[in-house]
């Protein structure tokens, strides 16, 4: 009898899926749906809800057989420390660089992909060949290729993209907040959303050094957390202007500094009207409050 294909869970956009299936292991992007009860981590002052929903999310997950976080941000660092705590299920810290454009950056990057495999190949993966990894590589684009976008799928009412970093299963409520209030959301410019997707491959580059290519195609993902961010706002320009959304509603977690830095930047920059919201990730409250400012902004809209 085979043995079942381990599953490697992880949130972050930066850690390619197709590294991991190379080495044999199911990936598996985990939005996590935030719950209560006994956890890795309880509502600790200061820590993200969605990093505290993706660590308890993913260590309950009997199918998961290894966790992947990075260094994106500071919040992501202290789950890590939390999961070496725990002493349960084998943990990854991938170092992603801040900096994206200096060559030095970019060898970082691919030499962390290359100790990320080391890890994988631990937990019972086979290191690929370059052949095996373009190969993985061409059969993902295709499926990336064959499924619809899932942003672009309302018809009426006024337009709108979503700003912002991740959001957990609960928090995406406020697509349905948009919607109800007479918006429709046209670009989902959040990391779980389409800003969080990986270029389209180079295939003549997939072919020629196809670790290269994969590296480069997630580490120009743009984020606020990068140095200079300047390629999320080109990112941004030309996705407003293909998806003609006539405001933003720009989303963070209250403890979420790098995006909440953004908002005053973003309203000076975009030349549409922006609603700034917070969210603390699981008060009644909150939620309330949301729904009424989100009401009164797409009426203004109207």
């Amino acid at each position: 009898m085979t043995q079942a294909t381990r599953t490697i869970v992880y949130t972050c956009p930066y850690v390619p899926a197709e590294w991991i299936a190379a080495h044999g292991l199911r990936p598996r992007r985990l939005i996590p749906l935030p719950v209560e009860g006994e956890s890795v981590a309880m509502r600790m002052e200061g820590l993200c809800p969605y990093a505290r929903a993706f660590v308890n999310e993913a260590v309950a997950d009997g199918a998961a057989d290894g966790i992947v976080v990075t260094t994106l941000c500071d919040q992501m660092r202290r789950i890590y420390d939390l999961l070496v705590r725990n002493d349960g299920k084998p943990a990854f810290l991938l170092n992603v660089p801040k900096t994206w454009q200096t060559v030095a950056a970019q060898k970082l990057y691919v030499e962390e992909l290359k100790r990320l495999g080391r890890f994988l190949v631990r937990l019972g993966g086979r290191s690929p060949s370059s052949e095996a990894l373009a190969k993985t590589m061409i059969e993902q684009e295709g499926f990336m290729q064959a499924v619809p976008p899932r942003n672009e799928v309302e018809a009426h009412g006024v337009p709108i993209a979503v700003v912002g970093g991740p959001l957990t299963q609960r928090d995406r409520v406020l697509f349905d907040l948009i919607r109800e209030s007479g918006g429709c959301v046209v670009l989902d410019a959040t990391e779980t959303g389409r800003r969080g997707q990986r270029r389209a491959f180079n295939r003549r580059r997939l072919v020629e050094d196809p670790l290269l290519e994969l590296a480069d195609a997630y580490f120009s993902i743009p984020d606020a957390s990068r140095r200079p961010n300047s390629e999320l706002y080109e990112w941004l320009k030309m996705e407003l202007a293909r998806t003609g959304a006539r405001g933003v509603v720009f989303h963070h977690y209250v403890w979420c500094d790098a995006w909440r830095a953004e908002l005053a930047r973003l309203k000076e920059w975009v030349g549409l009207p922006v609603l700034g919201l917070d969210s603390d990730g699981h008060s009644e409250t909150n939620l309330a409050r949301s729904q009424n400012r989100i009401r009164a902004f797409l009426e203004m809209l109207q």
